[in-house]
């Protein structure tokens, strides 16, 4: 179970519910609706239930314990067993109750009767949606072959559909979590390091000395794990390092805040690696012993000198020097936190570049309070048949255009082959779990590439935007409702745990393993769907490893045997590059024409009365999937832009008032409450991502703030791996609301 030579990516206090009446309106996206018959199980029983699942109201997937009251979901805490959750789910994972009793979420099978985006729709039988979708599936197949389907998927319930759709004879499949996401993150660590940063992320925060967070917000995104680890680091009296053109939670925690000019993070790197070269403050043993380049690198950042990024970051010199030896004090329990979304301006595999080789200067990879090492409960795949092999090579990446590119493909790659239809047509895509219309920068390039496709499926729990353009929407049952294939991540404690149902699903919803098992069948593809359920599916897999389905839906969760983390413990550091060591230069890098040792790169300052648009996340939501969950909705109903106080005074705005926000391409935004403070620097506006749905399926969050995504009409891909640069969007103000 040694994880220190795998190559891989990401894979992407309890609160109470009275009951149901607490939620009283339960109205439906289609009319008349079937409401599943009650069934005389444990759950309708008098009394109190609890059921062990994990949790998927984000990626993080934190084990939890599902309570039913008299036959009724009432409440959801964390699993005490869980390495994740300590025994405790943050806003959302307690909130995962009102997705159970959203109004709002789809309920039956339909078919669009109207245009694309019309959201007309006529409710159908499951069997009839099959045979329409396996119809224009099979044609595709005959007229095109099957690479011409294409998957975009989030989220670990999408694996059964992965599987269906390799059974079927395609690879173009991708995942936002990549080059929406954090792509140029892993792709910088893995040419460094030979190894990525994985999700939930090696960081040793608990045990860390000294963090510097640039343009991570811990307390904010609510990665739960981090979030309490980051608390017990702060009151254990860590010294706090952040970087952020926004005074956000984390600031408000930090020894040194630096409010740095956007777009300038990796001057600021470069001369940190500067002062720590120049001043001798790095750890020379381990540098010399571990890393291959160095004094090419020496040679390359002495031109970037605090003087020099202060003229670019508006970062005072000395303050930049001191941040420096602040992180030398700690050596090596300095930790430079990698983040997660880091498609900021195009240039962002060469910013984690120069991120990771910092922590190779403070000698951090692999010791405790840093990177540390991190294992796998080996849990044995299922013996399925071998996949066709496709003919054709993958349509979002054609001959390897982003040299660097990762397992989960380009989202923003199969849009473009669905647009332009080359290397070869793409006629047909399932969308599961992900809303592209707010994933995916640009969303009219998403809505033209869909006029390209005979068919467009889209799984889901809720009615998002992309469902509105789908020619049938499948209606899944939410996670506490539905058995998924078992987790078990990479992480310091190797575990696995189960997702079982907690309560019947309340109208016609189906678990996504049930409709990828029947629409294969379907297509004739039975020999890849052996098993008579899901239940026999996870007991083949738990057999294999020598554990028993019945004692994991006792438990929730089972730990694995811990090995050496870090060199503390014992552990033998080992570097899958092609020197063998950490590359502060990159071979690989300079082989493919790529600049070996990051530079600096200038990017666009915002025309006069514009400002860079910045967004993240909320504590309370995940991305756009969770504003129509009434109690979530009730603790954030809406987004708020973030404007400088002097900005607003000058165009006479003040907190409370709504203004519209219009970009360079004259794209205007619905309404958004205003933040009039000055926790903002002066060239930027800040607002959480999700919000400002349009499709008007969604009754409980429709035009509820303004969409982010909306705004984001430009990007600029990173030519190394792909990854859309998002941070690159300027807007203005209409006061006239």
């Amino acid at each position: 179970m040694n994880s220190l030579s795998r190559r891989r990516f990401l894979k992407i206090t309890g609160a109470t519910f009275g009951s149901a009446a607490a939620i009283s309106s339960f109205g439906s996206v289609v009319k008349g609706a079937k409401k599943v018959e009650e069934k005389t199980t444990e759950s309708s029983i008098k009394g109190i239930k609890k059921i062990p699942t994990y949790c998927s109201m984000c990626f993080w997937k934190c084990s939890a314990i599902g309570y039913v009251k008299d036959g009724k979901l009432w409440k959801v805490i964390g699993n005490p067993k869980d390495p994740l959750s300590k025994g405790r789910l943050c806003p959302r994972g307690t909130g995962g109750v009102g997705a159970h009793y959203d109004p709002d979420r789809l309920k039956a099978p339909l078919i669009r009767k109207g245009k694309r985006g019309e959201e007309k729709f006529v409710q159908v039988t499951w069997d009839e949606a099959f045979e329409f979708i396996a119809k224009k599936m099979k044609k595709i197949k005959t007229e095109y072959g099957p690479e011409s389907m294409g998957f975009f998927s989030h989220g670990i319930g999408g694996g059964f559909f992965k599987h269906l759709l390799k059974a079927y004879g395609t690879r173009n499949i991708a995942a936002p979590s990549f080059d929406q996401c954090l792509g140029p993150r892993d792709t910088a660590f893995e040419v460094t390091y030979g190894d990525v940063i994985g999700g939930p992320e090696r960081t040793d925060i608990e045990n860390a000395k000294c963090i510097v967070l640039l343009g991570s917000h811990i307390g904010e995104n609510m990665h739960n794990t981090q979030v309490q680890e980051f608390s017990k680091a702060v009151q254990n009296g860590a010294s706090i390092i952040v970087v952020d053109p926004r005074h956000s939670t984390a600031a408000s925690k930090a020894k040194y805040y630096l409010p740095i000019k956007p777009g300038t993070d990796l001057a600021l790197l470069l001369t940190w690696i500067n002062v720590l070269i120049s001043e001798n403050l790095y750890d020379k043993k381990y540098v010399e012993k571990y890393t291959f380049g160095f004094e090419q690198l020496k040679a390359e950042v002495k031109k970037y000198t605090p003087e020099w990024a202060y003229t670019i970051t508006t970062i005072e010199p000395e303050l930049i020097r001191e941040t420096a030896r602040e992180m030398a004090r700690y050596i090596p329990a300095t930790l430079m936190h990698p983040g997660r979304h880091s498609v900021w301006y195009g240039d962002d595999t060469q910013r984690g570049r120069a991120l990771a080789i910092l922590s190779a200067l403070l000698g951090s990879w692999g010791r405790k309070g840093g990177l540390i090492n991190q294992d796998v409960f080996d849990i044995p795949s299922y013996p399925y048949p071998e996949y066709p092999k496709p003919k054709k090579e993958n349509a979002d990446n054609p001959n390897r255009k982003y040299p660097f590119g990762g397992a989960e493909g380009y989202t923003t790659g199969l849009r473009e082959a669905t647009l332009t239809q080359k290397p070869y047509p793409i006629k047909g895509w399932f969308v599961y779990g992900t809303n592209l219309l707010y994933s995916l920068p640009n969303a009219e390039e998403t809505i033209n590439a869909i006029q390209n496709l005979d068919l467009l499926v889209v799984i889901d729990v809720i009615p998002s935007e992309i469902a509105g353009y789908a020619d049938v929407v499948l209606p899944e049952t939410v996670y506490l409702e539905r058995y998924d294939d078992l987790f078990a991540p990479y992480f310091k404690q190797p575990f696995v745990s189960i997702r079982q149902p907690v309560v019947d699903a309340p109208n016609d919803q189906k678990p996504g393993w049930w409709i990828a098992k029947k629409l294969g069948e379907k297509l004739g593809l039975q020999k890849y769907f052996p098993w008579k359920n899901i239940e026999e599916y996870l007991d083949v897999r738990l057999k294999k490893a020598g554990l028993s389905l019945k004692r994991i839906k006792e438990e929730g969760v089972i730990l694995g045997e811990k090995i050496p983390l870090t060199i503390e413990e014992g552990m033998d550091l080992e570097f899958d590059t092609p020197t063998g060591k950490i590359e502060l230069y990159s071979t690989h890098m300079a082989e493919k024409g790529f600049d070996p040792i990051p530079k600096f790169t200038k990017h666009p300052e915002p025309p006069g009365g514009y400002f860079r648009l910045l967004f993240g996340r909320a504590p309370m939501h995940s991305f756009s999937r969770t504003q129509s969950n009434r109690l979530l909705n009730n603790v954030m109903k809406e987004n708020e832009v973030w404007i400088n106080a002097d900005v607003a005074k000058r165009y006479d705005i003040k907190s409370g008032d709504y203004v519209k926000l219009k970009n360079t391409e004259g794209v205007i935004s619905n309404k958004i409450k205003v933040k009039a403070t000055e926790r903002i620097r002066t060239d930027c506006v800040y607002m959480a991502h999700g919000f400002g749905h349009n499709s008007r399926m969604l009754k409980g969050a429709y035009q509820n703030g303004a969409s982010d995504s909306q705004l984001i009409t430009k990007y600029n891909i990173d030519p190394l791996m792909g990854g859309t640069g998002m941070n690159v969007n300027f807007v203005t103000f209409e006061t006239e609301v």
